[in-house]
């Protein structure tokens, strides 16, 4: 098929607009990461843009050997991995029943459902309630109360509406229960919104920060991001100043710089794996059959 002139300069403008939102977007990134890998002269100098100057990797020495930073990375793995069981588990059997036009209360819990999406609670009320249940100074605090995002479920549930009603009445015909359907049927057909939904509560797991605020007070306790931005605002790391014995040869941005490396890495690693059910996973609901 032939292109016109001016489809090929509408595409090419395209090509350009996104290069350069990408670069843009790349650009303070390699900032971070030149700055994490210069020595505290050229810091200090403000000679690091996009490259290091006089390589060095005293920063990530000095971040792995604070036994702080470790802990609070082992709290955010525990965080993302056990938060985004939870958040698939809950919100997948949620948005299956509320999918099957058999269930009789459906409607009434999707209006309670849109409520939350629209209305949030006060933070005082979730306090108490956090309290209330005994869950202050425990990762559960940061796991539970977000089991289920009102919007991820109202996608997951469109996704489970367009699977062929023949599937579940078969699975019916064969003797499966409603849970047996749902794990047996259901999700091994629903990999790319599970993939999807999946890395935003992921992100948003690996991401949390206002509720660590809020209801952890234990420093053992505190996930990385929590301790990023105690090292940002107050210039600690561990239990011991920037301008330490060991520290002080270094420069804190150089450290600050580091342990956002660190802190980003991990989960930008999970990408890769889940790109091509993600790329499915958005076109969720734009195409009606």
């Amino acid at each position: 098929m032939r292109i016109s002139a001016a489809q090929r300069a509408f595409n090419w403008f395209n090509i350009c607009l996104l290069a350069f939102i990408s670069i843009t977007a790349v650009l303070p990134f390699l900032h971070v990461l030149a700055q994490s890998f210069s020595d505290n002269v050229a810091i200090d100098k403000g000679d690091v843009y996009l490259w290091p100057v006089r390589f060095t990797a005293e920063s990530y020495n000095l971040i792995f050997h604070d036994p702080t930073v470790w802990s609070s990375m082992r709290n955010s793995v525990v965080i993302t991995i056990g938060g985004t069981f939870i958040n698939l588990a809950a919100t997948a059997t949620l948005a299956y029943a509320l999918s099957r036009q058999e269930y009789r209360f459906r409607k009434v819990v999707l209006m309670m459902v849109l409520i939350t999406l629209i209305f949030q609670a006060p933070l005082i009320p979730n306090y108490l309630l956090i309290r209330n249940l005994h869950l202050l100074n425990t990762l559960w605090a940061l796991m539970l109360p977000n089991a289920i995002s009102a919007f991820n479920l109202f996608v997951m549930r469109s996704f489970f509406m367009g699977l062929p009603g023949e599937l579940i009445d078969s699975g019916r015909i064969d003797g499966c229960g409603e849970l047996r359907m749902l794990w047996s049927i259901v999700l091994p057909l629903s990999k790319p919104v599970m993939a999807t939904m999946g890395l935003i509560y992921g992100v948003n797991n690996w991401n949390t920060f206002k509720d660590a605020i809020y209801y952890i007070t234990k420093n053992n306790l505190i996930p990385i991001q929590v301790k990023l931005q105690q090292m940002v605002v107050d210039n600690t790391l561990g239990n011991s100043d920037i301008n330490s014995e060991m520290a002080k040869l270094l420069s804190p941005e150089g450290i600050k710089m580091a342990v956002i490396i660190v802190a980003t890495i991990p989960i930008m690693m999970a990408y890769p794996f889940l790109q091509k059910y993600f790329v499915k996973g958005m076109m969720v609901g734009s195409i009606k059959s």
